[in-house]
């Protein structure tokens, strides 16, 4: 017999479901896989998208700023072809510029579609290529927007450019030599040269003459005079807000009145004797001072020189020997002015503007600058190696990390089938173990241990119920064979018998031999009958001519033709059978009818009853044979309809039939679609009930 099942509830079950197993080693592998691979594919995008957003912005940007130089330079695109077709094969991009219309001014792939028509833009700009309104995405540093090299009437002659540079230079010759601050000499987008000097103050950069690089020269006066005149109705009047000229950067400055002093660097001013005023603190600026009090103002360098420099743009002379209450105009340090010469704007603001006067100032700069720079463009930048047919490229790292993720999973997935593959084939081969062993010995007698709870276990066990039921079967073929050697030869040998008894003149053929001869052989003719219908109904070739049959006259037939036999037994056979009319097939019924109320009549002792009853119940129509006789046992009740079985194991030929009519009448009932059943009291009798239904059997 097959061993209990773990018992642990629903989990337990779950647990040890062969579903489940497979189920769960799927989804651990999945997992793993899933998760190794996104990360692989994450690590793997998120370099490839920073390496090619790194590369794609730096070349942009190259490519932005190259042209944005162009226009800065030029009045329009006319001569841009060559810097484009520069540009394209420098960087391996396509570069198409077209006006804001999108008509095409230069594409680096035109020389290659002469033949046929021109290739379609990009599918998106890169950005918009205007000197007078740079992107801040791709430069960064212009708060007013305008390239720095957009520079137009303020350019300088060649000569112009050489008078500033030779003062420049001397002046950075004296800043060096005389009060030893390092400086150099930068040179601006407009060819102004500018001084970059670590330290300073206002009167050692007058003393050194540099003061000179502060005075427009050349075209620039009558530019500043027309940018002045633009700007002068930006800000408040009484702030006097006007462009300058501005040594320290080499471009424009805006001034007001009064202008923000900046403090001056402790180290960058000359030694001092111990009675000339100390400079302020860069970290603690001066604190204003009391109305009517003095503030010493320091003495030139040189003392020797008639008349001291001063800025050239302060609002008004400042006589050094005169008291005031204004703290001393002093120029910014280089690390101070914003942004620097050469790689920002050209000017920078040494007041604070609000939003208002700083946009009114830088249209009046951009309404200058506009004839003499070229006119917007947008700008179309394609990479051919982001095109479909470019394949996928792994560097050697990734190409040795992709590997060793592949590893690890077919590892994971080999460890994992193996295991489950491991749990699953132990009890399967014991099964096949069992069933070799079945027939190699020849009967079903052999059992497999259940130790699971899952599919495997239920079938374990299903295989442990079909050896039983096999081996049960087996015994009921041997009882079988031996019923039925006994049923055929009990009148064989009583035919025989009497036969060679008339043939050798012992007896006579008399009326009465004749008789017994013949039921003789009707008994036999109704073993092999009943041998033969069980024979067809096994292999589902007993056939069936259903047809509308009234059961109350097929009962009272049935009654009638065995109420000689009750009579001659001295049992009361009673129908009580109402009108039902069901789809069967007619000679069918009345063989199972006869069954069940001959073999009730076998087991009916004298004085007793067999009842007949047929009434309908529901769809189905019930015959019910009840009788009186001696009952059967509880234990029996399972086998009354088993062929070969019956109550009495002595085969008294008065009381025990071939065996074979209930299992007849089981099958026939099955056939029709429907049941029968069978319950018993011992002592009190017998019940045999049928449900068949109305409509008749089921098709086929």
């Amino acid at each position: 017999m097959s061993a209990d099942r773990p018992r642990g509830g629903r989990w337990a079950s779950l647990r040890h479901s062969l579903l489940f197993r497979l189920l769960a080693g799927s989804v651990l592998v999945a997992v793993c896989s899933i998760t190794a691979t996104a990360w692989l594919s994450v690590q793997r995008t998120s370099e490839s998208i920073t390496t090619q957003q790194g590369e794609t912005l730096t070349v942009d940007t190259h490519i932005h700023d190259t042209l944005v130089g162009y226009a800065a330079a030029h009045r329009d695109w006319s001569a841009v072809a060559e810097t484009v077709d520069d540009l394209a094969e420098e960087t391996g991009r396509r570069v198409v510029l077209t006006t804001e219309g999108r008509a095409v001014i230069a594409d680096s792939a035109a020389p290659a579609q002469e033949a046929g028509d021109p290739p379609p833009l990009p599918t998106r700009t890169s950005s918009v290529v205007d000197p007078l309104a740079v992107d801040v995405t791709l430069v960064s540093g212009n708060g007013d927007r305008i390239d720095p090299r957009a520079v137009g009437p303020f350019a300088l002659t060649e000569e112009e450019r050489g008078t500033l540079r030779g003062q420049a230079e001397q002046g950075v010759s004296c800043l060096e030599s005389l009060y030893g601050l390092p400086a150099e000499v930068v040179t601006g987008p407009s060819g102004r040269p500018a001084v970059e000097a670590e330290g300073g103050d206002a009167y050692a950069w007058a003393d050194c003459g540099l003061n000179a690089l502060d005075q427009p020269v050349g075209g620039e006066v009558e530019a500043l005079a027309d940018l002045n005149a633009r700007a002068s109705d930006c800000g408040d009047p009484e702030a006097h807000l006007e462009y300058v000229m501005d040594g320290r950067t080499g471009g424009l400055v805006i001034t007001g009145s009064p202008p923000v002093p900046a403090p001056i660097p402790d180290d960058a001013r000359p030694p001092a004797a111990p009675e000339d005023p100390v400079a302020p603190d860069p970290e603690d600026p001066p604190e204003a001072a009391d109305p009517g009090e003095e503030v010493p103002v320091p003495e030139p360098a040189h003392p020797n020189e008639e008349e001291p420099a001063v800025p050239s743009h302060a609002p008004g002379p400042i006589d050094p020997n005169e008291a005031t209450t204004e703290v001393p105009q002093v120029w910014p340090s280089p690390g101070e002015v914003d942004p620097a010469p050469g790689a920002e704007s050209l000017t920078w603001s040494r007041v604070e503007l609000g939003p208002e006067e700083a946009a009114c100032l830088d249209a009046a700069r951009r309404a200058q600058l506009d004839p003499h720079v070229a006119p917007a463009a947008l700008l179309f930048i394609d990479d051919p190696a982001e095109g479909p047919e470019a394949g996928l490229s792994l560097s050697r790292e990734g190409a040795l990390r992709l590997g060793g993720v592949v590893l690890l999973i077919l590892v994971l997935t080999v460890v994992v089938s193996t295991t489950i593959a491991t749990r699953l084939l132990r009890p399967v081969h014991a099964l096949t173990d069992a069933v070799n062993h079945m027939r190699e010995a020849g009967g079903p007698t052999t059992r497999v241990e259940v130790r699971d709870a899952g599919e495997i276990g239920r079938l374990a066990e299903a295989f442990n119920e079909m050896s039983e039921h096999l081996e049960r079967a087996e015994d009921q073929r041997k009882a079988m064979v031996s019923d039925v050697s006994h049923e055929l030869r009990t009148p064989l040998s009583n035919l025989r018998g009497w036969l060679e008894a008339v043939q050798d003149g012992v007896v006579d053929p008399d009326p009465d031999r004749m008789e017994m001869l013949l039921g003789e052989t009707l008994l036999l003719q109704a073993v092999i009958d009943d041998l033969q219908d069980l024979a067809l109904a096994d292999a589902g070739r007993l056939r069936l001519s259903p047809e509308p049959v009234e059961v109350g006259p097929l009962v009272a037939r049935v009654v009638a033709g065995h109420e000689l036999r009750a009579e001659e037994a001295g049992v009361r056979l009673v129908d009580e059978s109402r009108d039902v009319t069901l789809v069967a097939d007619r000679t069918r019924m009345l063989q199972l009818l006869g069954n069940l109320v001959g073999n009730a009549l076998r087991h009916t002792p004298e004085g007793g009853t067999v009842t007949v009853q047929a009434y309908r119940a529901g769809p189905d129509a019930v015959i019910r044979v009840v009788d009186t006789g001696v009952g059967i046992a509880e234990q029996d009740l399972p086998h009354v309809f088993d062929r070969f079985w019956r109550a009495d194991r002595s085969r008294n030929r008065r009381t025990g039939g071939s065996g074979l009519g209930l299992a007849i009448v089981r099958g026939l009932v099955e056939l029709h679609g429907g049941s029968v059943t069978a319950d018993s009291t011992v002592g009190e009798g017998t019940a045999f009930t049928l449900r068949m239904p109305l409509a008749g059997p089921p098709a086929g």
